[in-house]
């Protein structure tokens, strides 16, 4: 192979410089290439090239849910585009073959350097030799691999020697069949016409069977397939794998005088059209007037199997609008789909992101809501290849953008997933109406998207069209929490719109009928609630957000609007608790079993309801149902007092009893702290609550250590002679009930048993237990009450949200839908606040003392929000009127630098070229235009130095 190189590298012609690029495999960039022929020869039949890379393949199988989703894939749509100037075999295979002919290395290493006189030199020898071949008495020239065929190997192996040692002429006498296939592979006219007259076989072939007219089509040599047809060769000859005729050949190559040739011939231009027509590689090498040629002969346009590849799927893939055009006008079909993947032409198109030929197949009534095997239509691929004008183009066909894939995803999706090109491709299809809060079927909208993809832009792009943060995966992760994890530059600008959102809407801040307008539209959510957004703000850790003005006010208003149902609870409760002690003092206490039964139908009523209210929550969602500690204690109370009533005899029923009156009396309690009023001081209870447990968890071993000690020791002492009962003991003895003389002396006859040992155990309890430990227990009960009381207003904002949306959530419960529905729209409405679209906001009169829909101290705070936001205007505004001030300035010292007479060219230069960046920067601030300033001054005083 080295020698057939070097041989090729010996030629100088531009066409043997081609064949030295089809030869050695260099691209075309690095040798001159051949001038083109009218016939539309190409010059790089046998050059490979590579397949164009995935638009992009992403993974999105199971329930994509969880936090590590941060890699999350969400389509997965790559095809394998075709190879543009493919041919039917590759290079090195074809040399390969010919190699393996008798005498075929030396062929291929001579012929190509066989030209001009040196050639004629040689055919005038051959003229008084005798043409024969060797192997003339089969046409086929391959090596058998069969019995003999270690024969034929040793017959080969002598004639290729005996080839070597020849002269060229001797060697195309003794081989002119091999010499012909070279010589019609490498295109040299004079040598196959000089072997055809002298008796060369047309029929010959290699050992894939390739004929000489099939090498010749494949060169695109039409002298030399002209003289092989006028000697008998026949147009329609397969090769030995039955895959083509001299026509694909000629087709592959794009030469368009071949291909009418060998249809003149007679070639069949259907021949393998159940698998790949002529018409298919001509279309697949974008050889336009090859096309044209073979449909004008009578090619058909389609195939006759179903879901093949037809030449029009290949060419809007590879964005041919001529070859499109054509393949039309001759009645292509265009709704026909492609393989596996079912794909239409309009969907190949769309990928490729082909204008042209989108609009010629949409024109010929190409459907663009056709789905592919994944439910994509040609929008959703237009969106995925960033073709803006292509998807301009299907969203004016389409009669719908919201059209779903598979996996539940709109074109929007597909838009919002790739960088590029997403901000213009997203402004489009909303335009046309997308939905911007469409969930795929994992429960994701463009929105999660554009987070997990830290698309800034985009996210800003989808709230200012309304897109909903509080969305929520099916695994319960909201977008705002992408948003907060993944693109955290986002949120300043979020909490800078809930300032816009305060403004002055009449008169003057000073004038007494000012009036501010408090629009509450940035919180509202998509959802069914109003509260959903500050629910979700803290659940991301974005607590501290609630303390804007906007969001205070909207939490005051929306209390105000929703407490006459915790007013219903808190007197359904009370009512339950008073009814319920007042039938367990009476059955348990007055023994009073007539009036008892009374009260126990009432009882029973109202624990019946409890209950029914408790399966309501938990069917409407078991999950944040399990995770509050209220609603245990509210079973704790239902089953208590369906024990009680089940049976009031026995001793077990009294402790039932006990438990349950006390349980429904925290449960009130818990209630009644429900209410702001109440709340700080109800969760100063239960803070400290659970902080003693987790002290007392952590001291327990100390305090058990002493409760077994003491009640070794002190065995005559009644607290101390049941362990149980010891341990109690010991932990009130942590109040300071120690009991000091009744422990040592009960009497005035009792003898201490253990001296010394009772006094020292007893004094380490007081001062580890009782003065230590009780301490640090007080102190940590005021550090965390001296916490709360620091961060009240915070803490009951949270509070108030939480409740908010917990009942919101309750009363546009889906399950309610089924509820009379009289009773449940007026429970709803009676809820909202807002009434989207169009009454979202408020109007305030903070200078009026009769305007008391906000509470004084949050009507001062939106007021000062205001002032400040004008006094930044004003700020702004100044500071770009001394930037302005500053530019012209500069202006004036350029144009006075400018007139100052200079010796040096290359000085005056660089002057002009400062004065051009510093016009460029006339829009950055006045420090850097002092810069650049000074650096023009230091030049003048060069030049005035150099002068």
């Amino acid at each position: 192979m080295e020698a057939i190189v070097q041989t090729v590298q010996r030629m100088s012609s531009p066409g043997r410089l081609s064949l030295f690029a089809r030869l050695s495999g260099c691209p075309k960039s690095e040798v001159s290439p051949a001038p083109e022929e009218n016939n539309g020869t190409s010059s790089a039949a046998f050059v490979d090239f590579k397949d164009e890379e995935q638009m992009w393949d992403t993974k999105s199988q199971g329930s994509i849910s969880s936090e590590d989703c941060s890699e999350l894939a969400v389509f997965s749509c790559a095809r394998q585009r075709p190879k543009s100037q493919q041919q039917l075999w590759e290079r090195d295979e074809m040399i390969s073959a010919l190699s393996t002919l008798p005498a075929g290395k030396v062929a291929i290493s001579l012929i190509p350097s066989l030209y001009g006189e040196e050639l004629c030199k040689i055919l005038h020898k051959t003229k008084t030799l005798d043409v024969t071949d060797s192997n003339c008495r089969s046409h086929r020239l391959s090596t058998p691999s069969f019995d003999n065929g270690y024969i034929r190997k040793a017959s080969l192996a002598a004639e290729n020697e005996a080839a070597a040692a020849a002269e060229p002429e001797e060697l195309i006498a003794k081989w002119p069949n091999t010499c012909l296939l070279v010589s019609c592979f490498f295109g040299n006219f004079d040598l196959a016409k000089h072997l055809l007259s002298k008796g060369a076989r047309v029929d010959s072939c290699d050992g894939d069977g390739r004929t000489p007219l099939h090498l010749a089509a494949s060169s695109g040599s039409v002298e030399i397939i002209e003289e092989l047809l006028k000697h008998g060769a026949k147009p329609g000859e397969w090769d030995a794998s039955k895959r083509c005729t001299p026509l694909h050949c000629a087709a592959a190559a794009g030469n368009v005088r071949s291909v009418k040739q060998l249809i003149k011939a007679g070639a069949d231009v259907n021949a393998g059209l159940e698998v790949k027509s002529p018409l298919h590689y001509a279309v697949l090498n974008n050889a336009g007037d090859c096309v044209e040629a073979l449909l004008e002969a009578g090619a058909s346009a389609n195939n006759p199997q179903v879901y093949t590849e037809t030449p029009l799927h290949v060419a809007a893939s590879l964005g041919s609008a001529r070859c499109v055009s054509l393949l039309l006008n001759h009645r292509a079909e265009v709704r026909v789909q492609f393989g596996n993947t079912r794909s239409t032409p309009l969907h190949l198109a769309a990928e490729e992101g082909s204008v042209e030929c989108t609009k010629l197949l949409l024109e010929h009534k190409a459907q663009w809501d056709a789905k592919n095997s994944r439910g994509q239509t040609a929008l959703h691929l237009a969106a995925l290849a960033q073709s803006a004008e292509t998807m301009d183009l299907l969203i004016k066909a389409a009669n719908d953008v919201n059209v779903l894939d598979d996996n539940g995803r709109t074109p929007l999706h597909a838009a919002v997933a790739k960088a590029m090109r997403g901000g213009e491709l997203v402004k489009a299809l909303i335009q046309a109406g997308a939905d911007v809060n469409k969930p795929d079927k994992y429960g994701y909208t463009p929105l999660h998207i554009a987070a997990l993809n830290e698309n800034s832009s985009l996210v800003l792009l989808l709230l200012a069209n309304d897109a909903d943060l509080t969305a929520r995966t099916i695994g319960g992760i909201s977008a705002l929490s992408f948003i907060v994890r993944r693109t955290p530059d986002v949120l300043p600008k979020f909490l800078g719109h809930l300032d816009q959102a305060i403004s002055l809407h009449d008169h003057e801040l000073g004038d007494v009928d000012c009036e501010l307008r408090l629009d509450f539209k940035p919180l509202i959510s998509g959802g069914r609630g109003e509260a959903d957004l500050l629910l979700c703000l803290i659940d991301v850790g974005q607590r501290h957000a609630l303390q804007h003005p906007l969001c205070e006010s909207f939490l005051y208003l929306k209390w105000l609007r929703i407490r006459k149902f915790f007013l219903i609870s808190l007197f359904f409760h009370s009512i339950f608790a008073g009814v319920f002690t007042a039938y367990i003092l009476i059955q348990f206490f007055f023994h009073k079993e007539n009036l008892g039964n009374l009260l126990r139908w009432p009882v029973l009523g109202f624990t019946c309801a409890l209950a029914c209210k408790e399966i309501f929550q938990i069917a409407h969602g078991i999950t944040g149902y399990a995770k509050r500690w209220e609603n245990w204690l509210q079973w704790s109370v239902i089953i208590s007092a369906g024990s009680v009533l089940i049976s009031s005899g026995g001793i077990w029923s009294h402790h039932v009893a006990a438990l349950g009156i006390t349980l429904a009396w925290i449960e009130l309690m818990v209630v009644v702290g429900r209410f702001p009023m109440f709340g700080l001081y109800i969760q100063m209870f239960t803070q400290v609550s659970i902080n003693f447990f987790k002290f007392l968890g952590a001291y327990s071993c100390l305090i058990i250590g002493f409760s077994l000690g003491f009640t070794v020791i002190h065995q005559d002492y009644k607290s101390f002679k049941n362990p149980f009962v010891g341990l109690i003991k010991t932990i009130v003895m942590m109040s300071g009930e120690l009991e000091f003389e009744d422990m040592f002396w009960q009497d005035s006859n009792s003898i201490i048993n253990y001296p010394g040992t009772m006094h020292v155990m007893f004094l380490v309890f007081v001062i580890l237990v009782t003065v230590i430990l009780t301490n640090l227990l007080v102190g940590l009960a005021v550090s965390d009450i001296q916490e709360l009381q620091r961060c009240a207003g915070l803490e009951r904002l949270i509070r108030r949200a939480e409740l908010v949306a917990h009942l919101e959530s309750l009363l546009f419960s889906r399950l309610l839908d089924y509820a009379p529905i009289k009773i449940v729209k007026m429970c709803r409405k009676g809820a909202l606040l807002l009434h989207p679209p169009y009454h979202c906001a408020i109007h305030i009169r903070p200078n009026d003392p009769r305007d008391n829909r906000l509470p004084k101290d949050l009507v001062k705070a939106v007021y000062n929000l205001v002032i400040k936001r004008k006094q930044r205007g004003k700020v702004t505004r100044c500071a770009s009127t001394r930037s302005i001030n500053s530019m012209e300035v500069g202006d004036i010292r350029l144009s006075r630098l400018h007139s100052i007479p200079s010796t040096s060219e290359y000085n005056r230069q660089q002057i002009m070229e400062l004065a051009a960046e510093l016009k460029k920067c006339s829009g950055k601030l006045g420090a850097q235009l002092d810069t650049l300033t000074s650096k023009v001054q230091l030049i003048i005083k060069e030049m005035e130095h150099s002068t």
